[in-house]
């Protein structure tokens, strides 16, 4: 993701590595993120294989059923839901285009099976997958097939669970710049790739769904977008829907998730109320992310270590982005799209303790039971960015029951 602070506008995004914010819980890249973090080349030759089950036609994974998602029982079938953070959007340390996969290079092991079962069992209805697409492409956005069928493997991993999957074109080293003199090339990227993504899923149900960037800001600019931002990005979530739905198959009606400016609420309110055009009707989504107050949720140097109405040291506590600012986000976002039958995922949120302060843990817990129950309440699905502090991601053990528990009890 983009790290943000505010400035009387919501979240401003701040470039920020991947790992500099916490070991074991920081944000995907996005943007104008540094997209480095746990050092490794490659991860082992069994995470990019390819099998049987890797094929788009797996009876167990693909589908041409009718969809089973509508604007109206969105937020009940996916919440809550959980990122599959840092690993398939890893940017390798290599010289590009990899011909092996590199989700092991920010320190996370090969995904699995158990992982996504543990999931499932734990009581999240969806997954987020965050991807990387353009490492393993060629000069001419040719995705490598072994890349490809090693998304599609996990991809099937996360339906054999019953999860609703989400999958996107994340930080992916920062090449979508939202001006215009990068405009035309980065809509012929995104073309290129979305057209062979949407192919290889052509047949999956609307238990897939594509979400076609992430969170799009130009580089090292951290003030709200101008009218030629704003312009461009929304021609970026263009491009994605005209290029899925010139696929066909089930493509042709499958929701598809695109993004506000930065994913920031206020931006994304500004800038994106008017959604791109679509051949088919009420079948898109929004997506916001929400990280505020930064220096309680993110910044590991701060000494912001309490929030909430229940904290006790003023010194310890911003003075803004509590209980009241939260749900006045949220009811911005129910007003533009909710509230006109546009669904709303909450693609990215979470808070991470500081490990010069114990005392932490206990407002952790409550902002992240807050933010949850307020996206849900409302009809905002909540996916939390996690990246192997809930559950163990070689075994599926869990490893924070109690933040398991808050974030499934908070989504109803």
């Amino acid at each position: 993701m983009t790290i943000s602070v505010s400035r009387g506008m919501g979240r401003i995004p701040l470039a920020f590595g991947i790992l500099g914010v916490i070991a074991l819980s920081s944000c995907g890249g996005g943007s104008s993120g540094a997209g480095s973090g746990g050092g490794g080349g490659s991860s082992s030759s069994s995470s990019s294989s390819s099998s049987s089950s890797s094929s788009s036609s797996s009876s167990s994974s693909s589908s041409s059923s009718s969809s089973v998602l509508t604007s109206a029982n969105v937020l009940a079938e996916m919440a809550p839901g959980v990122n599959f953070g840092n690993t398939l959007e890893a940017i390798g340390s290599g010289t590009p285009p990899f011909s092996t996969s590199q989700e092991g290079a920010w320190g996370n092991p090969a995904a699995n099976q158990a992982i996504f079962d543990a999931y499932k069992a734990a009581g999240f209805k969806s997954v987020r997958i965050p991807v990387a697409w353009n490492e393993y492409a060629d000069a001419s956005g040719n995705i490598n097939a072994a890349w490809m069928a090693r998304v599609t493997e996990v991809v099937n991993y996360a339906r054999n669970s019953g999860l609703y999957v989400i999958i996107n074109i994340h930080w992916d080293g920062g090449w979508m710049q939202p001006t215009y003199a990068d405009q035309a090339a980065v809509n012929a990227r995104l073309t290129t790739f979305w057209t062979q993504i949407a192919n290889n899923f052509k047949t999956y149900d609307d238990h897939l769904m594509f979400a076609g960037t992430n969170e799009v800001a130009v580089k090292d600019t951290y003030t709200a977008p101008t009218a030629e931002n704003c312009a461009v990005q929304n021609g970026f979530n263009q491009a994605f829907v005209t290029a899925v739905r010139a696929t066909g198959g089930n493509n042709a009606s499958r929701f598809l998730v695109v993004q506000g400016y930065a994913t920031n609420i206020d931006w994304t309110v500004s800038c994106d109320a008017t959604l791109p055009a679509d051949s088919a009707s009420g079948k898109m989504m929004m997506e916001v992310h929400y990280y505020d107050p930064y220096d309680f949720t993110l910044n590991s140097g701060s000494t912001i270590w309490q929030w909430g109405a229940s904290a006790t040291d003023p010194t310890a506590t911003e003075t803004w982005a509590n209980e009241s600012y939260t749900d006045a986000q949220f009811q911005k976002v129910k007003t533009a799209f909710v509230d006109k039958g546009v669904p709303v995922i909450l693609g990215e949120y979470g808070a991470y303790t500081k490990p010069a302060y114990p005392g932490m843990d206990a407002y952790r817990l409550k902002w992240d039971q807050y933010i949850t129950h307020s996206a849900f309440g409302h009809g905002v699905v909540p996916i939390y960015w996690d990246t192997g502090a809930l559950i163990n991601r070689s075994t599926g053990a869990p490893v924070d029951t109690n933040g398991i528990t808050t974030l499934i009890d908070a989504a109803k």
